[in-house]
């Protein structure tokens, strides 16, 4: 386990695919134990997604690494019980099902806090737990269609389109675990149980900050632009000689000039305000693609960081994981899996002056841990849990 700022802080991670079990790696990268719940025959879906792998998910090695196994039919009753135990010897509750179903399983809240006074519950759900539409299910791209953001993507007069990630997924995974340090040290102030009630659409909806207020300022919706942005221009992703793609977003005066000058397009000066780029977007824009069509992406791109130019490859996988900055940076890293191969992955996001983030241990097998979790943390003895494996509790 890492010594990191939250070492000491035990999370009980009760969810499945992504939201919940994203929110509680980022916990368990900088110092808290995560012990992960599973069904025993079934375990996460995450486990199963494709590409496998010797019949296990590439992507589960990232969702799953540092936590436990544990394996509980949640569907049983005894499962409640057990839950229970474990809950009460731990500081936060991860959880993603229905609130319906927290419910039918006598693990919601209320029936956790009966166990542990100040348990604090991070509640993952597609639409929260209040509202008409509280026992909806929902995932990733139901939310982001919910939100807005798909209504916004996509090619003007075009149908909408998905984002090339579940994005609702990683925003609401972060801020979840966001929210489980707020509700932490709001139980440390007070010494009451804290919930934290998240609906998969609700970050997703925060994070773009100009779509209902435009709304409410000019009563029209945002519509579909593509690539471009209705703020700024040049901003769009411009084709290179070489068939590579570059972003290139002139977001300031400052950088519109850098530009102008390193194209040497003396005459586009004359639009030397925002608005006024904006009145000629089409001659700009045509003129911007046109430099960049005449460039191979790497000698451009040096042209343009001598020149101070804001502007950045489009990169495949591929190319993250061969680009100089990213490996000094260590962004991405090898982690050996169960049989000691080296496997490509994701590093902990930032760097920070008194602590580091950890990959820790490899992501668990199904159940791997059930039997050392159960006697350290719900006091059970080796033929309890051996009666309860046998009847396929755990």
């Amino acid at each position: 386990m890492s010594n990191g700022p939250l070492s000491g802080v035990r999370v009980l991670d009760v969810s499945t695919i992504l939201a919940g079990p994203l929110a509680s790696s980022l916990l368990g990268e900088f110092g808290a134990e995560v012990i992960k719940i599973e069904h025993p025959v079934e375990g996460d879906p995450a486990r199963l997604y494709p590409p496998l792998e010797d019949g296990v998910s590439a992507g589960w090695r990232m969702l799953g690494r540092v936590k436990r196994s544990v394996t509980i039919d949640l569907h049983r009753p005894e499962a409640a019980g057990l839950v229970g135990r474990l809950a009460a010897a731990a500081d936060i509750v991860v959880t993603n099902f229905r609130p319906g179903t927290l419910r039918r399983y006598r693990i919601d809240f209320d029936d956790l806090r009966a166990y542990r006074p100040d348990l604090v519950m991070v509640h993952v759900s597609a639409f929260g737990r209040t509202g008409p539409y509280a026992d909806r299910p929902g995932f990733a791209r139901v939310a982001e269609a919910f939100a807005g953001l798909t209504h916004r993507t996509g090619e003007p007069g075009r149908p909408p389109v998905f984002a090339g990630y579940p994005v609702a997924d990683g925003v609401t995974g972060i801020y979840a675990a966001f929210a489980a340090l707020l509700a932490l040290r709001q139980r440390d102030l007070t010494g009451e149980a804290q919930l934290a009630d998240i609906p998969l659409y609700e970050p997703l909806l925060r994070m773009m900050e100009d779509f209902v207020v435009e709304y409410g300022a000019t009563g029209e919706s945002r519509e579909r632009q593509g690539n471009e942005n209705p703020h700024i221009s040049p901003n769009n992703l411009y084709r290179t000689r070489d068939g590579r793609w570059l972003a290139l977003p002139a977001s300031t005066e400052q950088m519109w000039r850098r530009l102008v000058k390193v194209m040497d397009a003396a005459d586009l000066a004359v639009h030397d305000s925002m608005n006024a780029r904006l009145e000629h977007r089409d001659e700009i824009e045509t003129r911007v693609a046109a430099f960049v069509a005449a460039h191979d992406l790497d000698p451009l791109m040096s042209l343009l960081v001598d020149a101070g130019v804001a502007a950045g490859p489009v990169n495949s996988a591929a190319d993250v994981c061969a680009d100089p900055h990213i490996r000094a940076r260590g962004s991405v890293v090898e982690v050996p899996d169960e049989t000691g191969r080296p496997r490509l992955m994701q590093a902990p996001a930032g760097r920070f002056s008194g602590f580091e983030g950890t990959v820790g241990r490899g992501a668990p097998a199904l159940g791997e841990h059930t039997t050392e979790v159960l006697r350290e943390l719900a006091g059970l003895t080796e033929p309890e849990i051996q009666d309860l494996r046998h009847r396929g509790v755990v």
